[in-house]
């Protein structure tokens, strides 16, 4: 599939050489180890006598806040010190990855959300591909088979929220895309291909009900469980049901890309390649390619932006280069967002207890987590970061 040059995507590969190596790696995680240890530091005062609350997720009025392991947020912290240990070598970070890696283990049992990959896979998998520890991978396989729970056949889909609103009975979210990985794993390390067959059955329901002619994804799509057809779509975290959430459209954009190499079916490259033109060519993309929280808030540009929508989204296209024809578009533009990340994004070291990325919204309806920094965020920069050097 060719895209079409246009708008921002024609700029990006006009600009590939103005702004390819622009990102200096080693100096940039030389930054971020410095500001880790900050956060580090800061994490024993940040639990005031609360062993429950183990990871950072945000700040809350200027305050280092911790999540739980059932937080959906829980495995990024871990997966960041791996990615510092990745990059450095240095077993100072591997032991940092293991302790907090391992205060996610009872979560390997937990049936109660659909975010076994976001906690499990970006944890115990960062863990299991750096360091092929046998424990990590039977944690991975448990994580995988209590995920399996939340499927439901009729549907063709795992269910993400327990939780109902506007009378849910099955509802969907684009984000489920990325708990996919953890299946695949489970089947490569068991031979057993009922979770490949459930990841795909779920890409490809995804597929057919989420995205809109423009190809841009609905958040939540709402089933009917006896019938297995869309009963509504909506959005929980966007502006609006019709409206395109960023950080939605770049989960999608990633999820999709994921697909695409754990089982080459070309069904899901071409649609990791609408999202991808969807994204760049947006008309309210901005010029540092940084997008605003939803494409579609009427007060653009007076509203806030998101980093993290901005680091998945870089990060995805590094690994989307790869497969496409398209490889220096995408090259072009995700090193366009992590020039802007980190040039105009980042903390300075020793502030925002440690945070890397400001600026990003986690749920904007709900006036939660608006321009702060969020984990999230930081572990996607440094994975976009590993990934742009084999581009």
């Amino acid at each position: 599939m060719n895209l079409k040059l246009t708008g921002i995507a024609l700029f990006a590969l006009i600009t590939y050489t103005i702004d390819a190596q622009k990102v200096e790696v080693k100096k940039t995680f030389k930054e971020a180890a410095a500001q880790t240890n900050v956060m580090l530091q800061g994490i024993p005062d940040a639990r005031d006598g609360k062993p429950e609350l183990i990871t950072p997720r945000t700040l809350d009025n200027g305050k280092l806040k911790l999540v739980s392991s059932r937080d959906w947020t829980s495995g990024f912290f871990a997966g960041q010190l791996w990615f510092l240990y990745e990059y450095t070598k240095d077993n100072y970070w591997k032991a940092k990855a293991d302790s907090f890696t391992t205060l996610l283990n009872k979560e390997k049992l937990n049936a109660g959300t659909h975010d076994m990959g976001f906690k499990m896979y970006c944890s115990y998998g960062t863990g299991y591909r750096l360091t092929k520890d046998e424990q990590y991978k039977q944690v991975i396989i448990q994580s995988a088979k209590t995920l399996t729970k939340r499927f439901n056949k009729t549907i063709g889909s795992i269910k993400s929220w327990d939780f109902t609103v506007s009378n849910w009975q099955f509802p969907v979210i684009i984000d489920n895309m990325m708990n996919l990985e953890l299946l695949f794993a489970a089947t490569r390390f068991t031979g057993d291909s009922s979770y490949y067959r459930i990841a795909v059955t779920h890409a490809n329901t995804t597929l057919k009900n989420h995205f809109r002619s423009d190809n841009s994804s609905y958040h939540v799509v709402d089933y009917d469980t006896v019938t297995g057809q869309v009963k509504s779509k909506q959005t929980a975290q966007g502006y609006a049901d019709g409206s395109a959430w960023a950080r939605g459209q770049a989960w999608g954009l990633y999820g999709y890309t994921m697909c695409y190499r754990e089982t080459k079916d070309k069904r899901y490259l071409e649609q990791a390649e609408r999202i991808a033109s969807f994204i760049m060519d947006h008309p309210n993309q901005p010029a540092d390619a940084v997008p605003y929280w939803d494409y579609n808030d009427p007060t653009i540009p007076n509203t806030s932006r998101d980093a993290s929508a901005a680091a998945v989204t870089a990060s995805a296209l590094y690994e989307l280069s790869g497969y496409s024809k398209n490889k220096r578009t995408y090259i072009a533009f995700a090193d366009k967002v992590l020039t802007s990340l980190t040039r105009d994004y980042r903390s300075p070291i020793g502030d925002n207890k440690g945070f890397l990325l400001l600026h990003s919204t986690g749920h904007r309806p709900a006036k939660s987590e608006i321009d702060v920094p969020i984990i999230y965020a930081d572990y996607y920069y440094l994975e976009a970061l590993l990934r742009s050097r084999g581009k």
